[in-house]
């Protein structure tokens, strides 16, 4: 079953494939235009109804009816020698569908997975050896510059995920996120604590505690929009707790018997710049 931390960098290619374009010409120099069109294809390779064959993420460069280039990328966080077998059938299987050229691009969070990653695969006909191409912690640059990390946020996230125990990376990341429009920032700040270590959680959440957000931030905007999508009383606790604020009983009482949205809304904005709960629910 995928991980937490597998749909989530996923997530990443999904919501802005131009991503693995920029990952393939940037880091291992494949020749691909930006200013093109890039989607997201069909990944289902099936090829008999009872084969289950699909891979991650299938990306597109160019016209629906005349792509120029096919990218698989495959989120891979142990050696499963099955796995490279899948992945040469992939490319296979895409290259049939495209007729243009395929990479398998691999998503290694792990040193280790991604140098067995970035072996080529030799099959057994002849003159067919797919050489994968492993993005792992080697290749991720430990960011540290905030206007860099908002340069590309997904590149960032895997940053935080790969060097967060760094903190200047973390705090490139989280001082980013607020130069974001509303609602964008929240969404990549759980983008990076899904991906992230407890370890760099810890330093995530101790920034949130210290950061005395203003009331005009994209990012308590954020948690307040997101406080109405998806059940104020859920969110308010995820910020008192990133806040190291405790909750009493009484008090946990107090939030999920509230009915009045303005009420919690109130305590959303209130909670973001708070350090105990009296400056919530003075």
């Amino acid at each position: 079953m995928p991980s937490l931390a597998h749909d989530t960098l996923n997530a990443l290619f999904r919501n802005r494939p131009a991503l693995a374009v920029e990952i393939l010409r940037d880091t291992f120099d494949v020749d691909l235009p930006t200013d093109i069109l890039i989607e997201v294809a069909g990944n289902d390779f099936n090829d008999r109804l009872s084969l289950d064959f699909a891979a991650d993420t299938v990306i597109t460069v160019g016209p629906r009816q005349d792509p120029i280039f096919g990218v698989i990328v495959e989120i891979q966080q142990d050696d499963k020698d099955h796995k490279r077998t899948a992945w040469a059938r992939y490319a296979a299987a895409l290259w049939l569908q495209l007729k243009c050229p395929v990479v398998v691009l691999a998503l290694c969070p792990d040193a280790r997975v991604a140098a067995w990653a970035a072996e080529p695969i030799v099959t057994s006909l002849p003159g067919f050896v797919l050489q994968p191409q492993a993005f792992g912690p080697d290749q991720v640059p430990a960011i540290t510059d905030h206007v860099q990390a908002a340069d590309c946020l997904e590149l960032a996230a895997m940053s935080v995920m790969m060097h967060g125990q760094q903190r200047t990376v973390t705090e490139a990341y989280m001082t980013a996120l607020d130069k974001l429009p509303d609602g964008d920032s929240l969404q990549y700040y759980e983008y990076a604590y899904r991906l992230a270590s407890l370890a760099t959680r810890r330093i995530m959440e101790e920034i949130m505690s210290l950061a005395p957000w203003p009331l005009e931030s994209p990012f308590l905007r954020g948690l307040v929009s997101k406080g109405m999508a998806e059940g104020e009383a859920v969110v308010l606790f995820r910020i008192l707790k990133a806040r190291g604020i405790n909750v009493p009983q009484d008090a946990h009482d107090r939030i999920t018997e509230c009915k009045d949205p303005d009420q919690m809304e109130e305590w959303i904005v209130r909670a973001a710049t708070a350090t105990t709960l009296d400056d919530v629910f003075r």
